[in-house]
């Protein structure tokens, strides 16, 4: 058992650097040489299923991440990568280009439940371990003026689905069932399964 856990995170999200912080895990985020290529990691392939689409991107994640790793500029420890997918009647939503996509995005989401799959993999040894969190939240409906007001507000860009359940669009929010923290983009059950699995905790 390490007397400090410690992992490198592939992922540049405050809301995971502050889960696995609460979890009491020290991270060093490892960033991607080519953002670009990261960013292209992201987009949906025709006919592609949103759980097929979350469990590819963080295979992607991971894949590169460890790549990095392995050029010597970082000292051996677990990889954790992350990915979170929004999807309502079948369409997956990323995260918003600007603002008028996010509008659109919460409009879609207004007076529907939607689903939230993160899936996550931690690389070490040659070895990945997964595990994949299910989640749904179902929005009250929302006027154009309280959307317009929440796009504002930039809390949605950034964000998978174009809105942060623990910021100002928790008032919208009627009932979640799953993970809170899985719905924030890091589930902490599972990935402390993992990690216990490992023996990093």
């Amino acid at each position: 058992m390490s007397a400090t856990p410690f992992v490198y995170l592939a992922s540049q999200s405050p809301r995971r650097q502050a889960l696995l912080a609460q979890m009491g895990v020290s991270f060093e985020v490892i960033l991607p040489h080519d953002t670009a290529h990261a960013e292209a990691l992201e987009a949906v392939l025709p006919q592609e299923s949103a759980l097929r689409y979350v469990k590819r991107v963080t295979r992607l994640k991971l894949q590169s991440a460890l790549h990095q790793l392995s050029l010597g500029v970082y000292a051996d420890a677990p990889v954790l990568c992350a990915d979170t997918t929004v999807v309502v009647d079948q369409t997956i939503l990323g995260k918003p280009a600007d603002a008028q996509e996010a509008v659109t995005m919460l409009t879609m989401l207004s007076g529907k439940t939607h689903h939230v799959l993160t899936a996550v993999a931690i690389g070490h040894n040659g070895k990945t371990h997964t595990a994949l969190s299910r989640s749904s939240v179902q929005f009250a409906p929302m006027s154009e003026k309280e959307i317009r007001r929440y796009v504002d507000s930039q809390e949605p860009m950034g964000k998978a689905g174009a809105y942060a359940i623990q910021g100002l669009a928790s008032t919208f929010i009627r009932k979640i069932s799953g993970s809170y923290s899985g719905i924030m983009g890091l589930p902490l059950y599972e990935t402390m399964q993992i990690l216990q699995t490992l023996k990093v905790v």
